[in-house]
């Protein structure tokens, strides 16, 4: 059964942690990320978030109703960080690469917590905010709504797709990072011109270019394909 979360002005009133720390949801979602990095996903549970933030466990629930809105809250603050201090110029191509970019960077600033968070829907306040401020911008180019709502699926998923890989891929322990760079230094290099024509003749460029976050470019190519959206219209 859901647990049912106390109103706000009744958490106010409540005495603070042993600690001598007033508890709140800004708190909780900040403590909830530190043990991310530090200890990934299995470390975080309200036996630890209590540890953590020197209260019993069960006070997490006056202000969650459990450990999966935590995680709904750590992804909209990791939103609620990209959106932090941005302004629009007003020239919705510049506009939309920032945002694009800004937000595959909050994520993977915080790996551990992009790879629980980038697939769920929060329906929180930061989320809104993003989702307003992209229909705003395609709204700026002059797309049709039809076109709108797809260009933004099309946005909004690429960018959690590459925020969700390039997080798996950097929370990975470091030796296994280090195995596959390896990898494409070593194993592709060496394959044979004979066997492998196409992968032969540009090992080096692969070996530089796999290593490193394909969102960018990526990103390019999604806004080309709007540019000329607009264009045929």
């Amino acid at each position: 059964m859901p647990k049912t979360v106390v109103p706000e002005e009744k958490r106010r009133r409540r005495r603070p942690t042993r600690g001598g720390t007033v508890l709140s949801e800004r708190l909780i979602v900040e403590a909830a990320l530190r043990l991310l990095r530090e200890h990934g996903s299995a470390g975080l549970t309200a036996r630890r978030l209590g540890l953590a933030l020197d209260c019993d466990p069960s006070t997490l629930y006056r202000y969650f109703r459990g450990m999966d809105e935590i995680i709904l809250a750590i992804g909209d603050a990791l939103i609620g960080q990209a959106l932090h201090g941005w302004v629009p110029g007003g020239e919705w191509r510049a506009d939309l690469r920032a945002l694009g970019l800004r937000i595959h960077a909050a994520y993977i600033a915080h790996p551990q917590a992009a790879v629980l968070t980038t697939s769920r829907v929060t329906g929180r306040a930061n989320e809104l905010a993003a989702d307003e401020v992209v229909l705003g911008v395609l709204h700026s180019a002059g797309l049709p709504a039809a076109e709108t709502v797809r260009v933004y699926h099309a946005f909004i998923d690429q960018t959690l797709a590459f925020a969700a890989l390039d997080a798996a891929s950097l929370a990975l322990p470091n030796a296994a990072l280090r195995a596959e760079e390896v990898v494409w230094r070593s194993t592709y290099a060496r394959l044979p011109a004979s066997s492998h024509p196409h992968i032969a003749g540009i090992a080096p460029l692969l070996a530089a270019e796999m290593v490193t976050s394909a969102y960018p470019a990526a990103l390019d190519l999604l806004l080309n394909g709007i540019a000329a959206l607009r264009g045929r219209g």
